[in-house]
């Protein structure tokens, strides 16, 4: 009985220990199996901390040519519409990527619908099996910069060819016509205003490098704005006289600016001159200078032939001309108000323009009033005022010892 008994008992804990077995394998084998069955993420872990940090654009993109993460300037460059990349050139880089797995780079325009054509830079590498990293770096201001630059040096060899071209013929004709003395003058006369027009734009072209970065000189100083006019109209006086030209003025007294000198009298001399060469004969040309809310705003205006207002935008680009034809006749060289906005630039001020044609034009040069007495005055009232407080300080110190 006893024996019966045992051996019931230890089948009854058998089979309890294999039922226990079989429910804990089957329980393993389910969490495994669900295990298997969830995803791996896409995006590696920490790898958004990394793209908030790039000063690249950042984009990733799946196998599927979707986006699967962006940084914030990559969105605002507006190189992803709808969770995919753009332009075509940017996908095309992308799937040649994704064949061979080499890094490639590229440089990259895009034209949106409305807006200015921009430029990127982009540099394309696999970063896992299934995710392609796209960085883009925005190069449109370098483009800019390199455009202008290659223009700028277009139209210096070009304007530096015209007078250069004339000498070398002026000089021909001279030594052709050495047994003739009338022609002799007359060609040297032509030489030296070839040779006076090649300075001013040799001059022209040194001032504007140095105003690049519209940066004030380190030799600002306090002007005064009546001497400033007054030494730009004396600038253009033979001018003026030759062609009957009145200039009148009307300055208001104990007006100053700071700022550099030299940059101020070219940028003056070059709107009075421009007022002078551009109006007619017997007309008059008017500059006038007055306070307005602590600006001195610096008028030149004049009678002439007057800008069209398509024009407007560009007469301050470097070697642009209204009237080309009207320009060589006269000299100019198309980077005189160029200049002037640099200067103003430079001196804390800016430049406006109004013009129409047929009735003349006025350019303001409107810059920061320099209150050089108002600014003594009270460094004055504070030195008494320190004075007067540091006597009373003393006589109560007395006044406490001797008691």
């Amino acid at each position: 009985m006893d024996i019966s008994a045992g051996l019931v008992i230890a089948g009854a804990i058998g089979a309890v220990i294999g039922a226990m077995v079989t429910y804990l394998w089957r329980f393993s084998e389910r969490t495994q199996h669900t295990v298997a069955e969830q995803p791996t993420p896409v995006v590696p872990p920490g790898a958004e901390l990394v793209l908030s940090v790039l000063s690249s654009s950042a984009v990733l993109i799946d196998s599927g040519d979707t986006v699967v993460k962006a940084s914030a300037p990559a969105i605002a460059m507006g190189i992803i519409n709808d969770d995919r990349l753009e332009p075509d050139e940017l996908m095309a880089l992308v799937r040649q990527v994704r064949r061979d797995g080499q890094v490639r780079e590229a440089d990259i325009s895009l034209q949106p619908k409305r807006g200015t054509t921009s430029y990127i830079h982009a540099r394309v590498a696999p970063l896992t099996s299934r995710l392609i990293l796209v960085l883009a770096d925005d190069r449109t201001r370098e483009q800019r910069v390199e455009s202008i630059r290659r223009d700028f040096v277009a139209n210096v060899s070009h304007e530096l060819k015209t007078p250069v071209g004339a000498l070398n013929l002026l000089a021909e004709a001279v030594g052709e016509a050495k047994d003739d003395p009338e022609a002799v003058v007359r060609f040297s006369s032509r030489m030296h205003l070839e040779s006076e027009r090649l300075t001013r734009l040799v001059q022209q072209i040194i001032d504007l490098s140095r105003l690049q970065n519209d940066i004030l000189s380190d030799d600002a100083t306090a002007i005064k704005v009546g001497e400033l006019v007054g030494e730009a109209c004396e600038h253009s006086a033979t001018e003026a006289e030759h062609k009957k030209i009145e200039i009148a003025t009307s300055v208001e007294p104990d007006l100053q600016v700071h700022g550099d000198r030299s940059q101020l009298h070219a940028a003056v001399s070059n709107l009075v001159e421009n007022a002078v060469t551009y109006s007619p004969e017997g007309s008059r040309v008017t500059v006038t200078a007055q306070l307005d809310d602590g600006d001195v705003r610096l008028t030149v205006t004049d009678n002439g032939i007057g800008i069209p207002g398509e024009e407007l935008d560009r007469i301050f680009e470097r070697f642009y001309r209204v009237d080309p034809a009207r320009a060589r006749a006269t000299g100019g060289t198309g980077l005189g108000l160029s200049i002037v906005k640099h200067v103003a630039a430079s001196n804390g001020g800016t430049v406006e323009v109004w013009s129409e044609p047929g009735l003349g034009s006025s350019f303001t040069l409107v810059l920061p009033a320099y209150q050089h007495e108002i600014d003594e005055a009270d460094e004055i009232d504070g030195l008494h005022r320190s004075t007067h407080l540091s006597s009373a300080e003393a006589l109560s110190r007395t006044e406490g010892k001797h008691a």
